[in-house]
């Protein structure tokens, strides 16, 4: 037993010098600071509360969206920083005008159904058709009954269905419906998750650009209640619907702070500034990119300098395409400063993390040094820590890239805030104030450890492990979908 016990702590110990191999000293004390003014101080709570007063929802190319670029701005000028920039970029967006779906027995006999429009449907619809159920909405689906969809409406559900046969991938809404499209439905109704007759928006488009059926969302509710009506015989959908598409102008904005001894190294800091236009986008990512900001002040409030240069982006236009990243990316690749990042951190519905993610095995002792000091100075902190990809969110240009990418992870979103993704209720009532403390001290932490570290393990992959890397991750399926799987095989 005492031997045992001996094995166990030099497990333990070797385990604790392992990870904290990589922390410098000054950190416990860099750490501590930040901890005490976040905790004391933070504005991000209280700031995203105003904006969403005051603003609304942030959809890029309305007014609300520029003037939630003007909010950041100003913001982060009033924390100190004299360089705060806007990257302007103009590309082709969206918005939703007028619609209404009727579902019924015969094209004569057709009911209301509560519905919401997903982004990058058709200018205008009138559109009268057969609905046929295709499940999950995956390949498979369509592969087990060959041309039903051809000329009809599919009818599919947002996530995986109950009874799905055991390891059966969910795919992206905008997935499902490139799928359809591919399989000659003429229109597509996607049923949410979420209970309670709550309806979801987003892109139904893998490109960003207008698709050539009309997509809409229904109720969970509405939409099984429709399947049963399925199984027993025909139902009829009539599609209206009206939609603005066009150039528009928006802004990413940009702070910096220039790295002490290697300023030509950058750790890029980032979240979604705008939202959707259903609610004020409070979690998504009113949480994100307020604690980016946030950061940002700490970072100025204690002076912090670390070791490589820092810049804190508020990007606009993710939820249209990942719009405001890409252009971020395709100007650091024109002017090939793509090849100075060595890390981007993304916040996206980032809330109360318990340890940190990477798509960098290779930063696991890195990150586990950084997280066993957040855990010191508060348990509730557990240094958990994750390396995987996944796509859809702010950090997919950088990591098609090779650049790796990371960031606060284990946590839960407040309040049940989950079933109101993308949806009318994402409101302000949904944050928690000590969820967004947490978000920016431990992500401050993290972001201070790897722009000082002395080596950064985790490289800039080249195309060639780039491609390995996403096929090990099994993303080459989802990027062939979007078209942006840019190797032969």
């Amino acid at each position: 037993m005492a031997k045992q016990f001996f094995v166990l702590v030099m497990i333990g110990l070797f385990y604790s010098l392992t990870a904290s191999a990589q922390a410098k000293p000054s950190w416990n004390t860099i750490f501590k600071h930040i901890n005490d003014e976040v905790q004391s101080h933070s504005q991000a709570y209280n700031t995203l509360k105003t904006a969403t007063g005051t603003i609304g929802h942030r959809l890029t190319g309305s007014a609300n969206g520029a003037k939630a670029e003007t909010y950041a701005y100003e913001l982060l000028q009033s924390y100190g920083f004299k360089d705060v920039r806007y990257q302007p970029f103009e590309v082709e967006s969206w918005s939703r005008g007028t619609l209404s779906l009727t579902v019924g027995p015969n094209k004569q006999q057709l009911n209301p159904v509560k519905s919401v429009t997903l982004a990058h449907s058709p200018v205008k619809v009138n559109l009268t058709d057969e609905i046929v159920d295709m499940g999950n909405g995956l390949e498979e689906d369509y592969a087990v009954a060959p041309g039903k969809a051809k000329g009809k409406i599919a009818l599919v559900y947002l996530g995986v269905l109950a009874g799905s046969k055991e390891g059966t991938r969910s795919l992206h809404r905008s997935e499902k419906t490139a799928i359809a499209i591919r399989h000659g439905a003429k229109g597509i109704i996607v049923i949410n998750t979420a209970e309670g007759g709550i309806l979801l928006t987003g892109t139904a488009s893998v490109t960003g650009k207008l698709i050539p059926i009309p997509a809409v969302c229904i109720g969970k509710e509405d939409g099984m209640a429709l399947k049963t009506l399925l199984m027993t015989g025909k139902q009829y959908a009539h599609i209206d619907m009206t939609n603005f598409s066009g150039m528009i102008k928006a802004r990413n904005v940009i702070a910096t702070i220039k790295g002490r001894k290697i300023p030509h190294e950058k750790i890029v800091v980032g979240g979604h500034l705008d939202s959707w236009d259903l609610a004020t986008g409070a979690i998504d990512n009113g949480i994100g990119s307020f604690s980016v900001m946030d950061m940002a002040r700490t970072f100025k409030v204690l002076k912090l300098h670390p070791a490589r240069t820092v810049e804190f982006v508020l990007f606009m236009g993710e939820e249209e395409g990942l719009l405001g990243s890409k252009a971020y990316v395709a100007a650091a690749v024109k002017d090939s400063s793509i090849q100075q990042l060595r890390y981007m951190l993304n916040y996206d519905m980032t809330n109360d993390p318990k340890g940190y993610a990477t798509s960098a095995a290779e930063s696991k002792e890195l990150f586990e040094s950084i997280g066993a000091i957040a855990h010191k100075l508060d348990t509730s902190f557990k240094n958990s820590f994750y390396a995987g990809a996944g796509l859809h969110s702010d950090h997919q240009p950088f990591m098609l890239e090779g650049i790796p990418t990371g960031g606060g992870a284990g946590g839960k979103l407040p309040n049940n805030a989950g079933p109101c993704y993308h949806a009318d209720c994402d409101n302000f009532k949904l944050v928690d104030e000590q969820g967004m403390k947490n978000t920016v001290r431990f992500s401050s932490m993290l972001l201070y450890g790897i722009a000082d570290a002395k080596t950064i393990k985790a490289k800039h992959f080249t195309d060639a492990e780039t491609k390995t890397f996403l096929i090990k991750n099994n993303l080459k399926e989802p990027l062939q979908i979007a078209g942006e799987w840019r190797w032969e095989n």
